[in-house]
């Protein structure tokens, strides 16, 4: 004998089977955002010698993230940006360990999502080849780079981020006007509601590379 099931139980069946999808999807999401802000903190508010430990430990907290949740690419986003972060600050061998590790990651990203926070794959990739240095010792190469930040700001085109990694690759590569247009942009970006402190940190930065480009002329 057949059961007829009502159109409201149907509802509310179907409401718990997409239920736990949301609360994962929103841990998950809660969980990126402190990164994002933890990340924001040692980068700019911490002294020099405080951030080694600090990466290190938000690195382990991005990786277990990660294991969580191996679908969403947001996790390995992050985890490659504070990666890349300590390996700007850090230097040396254990640099270019910790670019590479970043890359990778990226590239796992992107295989899930990858236009995935704005296109903060590309930005990223893009800063890791224009700074690691090229063959023999690293996997640096300025074309790609410019290839993968103009990608980013064709996703992104009014992003501090990525018009501020643009214009600092273009001054490594002493294209310095298009360098100083990129970084008029990045500084006339729209701020972040979510990030302030991102914000603040980076026009900073931006700032800075500004005066050092105008300086040298």
């Amino acid at each position: 004998m057949k059961t007829a099931i009502s159109l409201p139980l149907l509802l509310v069946l179907g409401v718990l089977i997409w239920l736990p999808t949301a609360v994962c999807a929103d841990a998950v999401d809660s969980a990126v955002t402190n990164l994002e802000h933890t990340w924001a903190h040692v980068t700019y508010e911490l002294p020099k010698t405080a951030q080694d430990a600090a990466y290190t430990a938000l690195e382990a907290q991005a990786a277990e993230l990660g294991a969580h949740y191996p679908q969403r690419a947001e996790p390995k986003v992050w985890q490659a940006i504070i990666l890349s972060t300590h390996a700007g600050e850090h230097g040396g061998l254990g640099a270019l360990s910790m670019a590479k590790q970043a890359r990778d990651l990226l590239l796992q990203a992107g295989k899930i999502s990858p236009d995935v926070l704005h296109g903060s794959i590309y930005t990223t990739l893009g800063s890791l080849y224009c700074q690691v240095p090229g063959w023999p010792l690293g996997f640096g190469n300025k074309d790609k780079a410019r290839a993968l930040l103009q990608q980013a700001l064709r996703i992104n085109p009014d992003g501090i981020d990525p018009n501020y990694f643009y214009g600092d690759c273009l001054s490594r590569n002493d294209d310095r006007t298009a360098a100083l247009a990129a970084l008029d942009k990045a500084l006339a970006a729209p701020p972040r509601p979510d990030q302030p402190l991102a914000d603040k940190g980076r026009r900073e930065q931006v700032r800075k590379l500004i005066q050092t480009l105008q300086s040298s002329h």
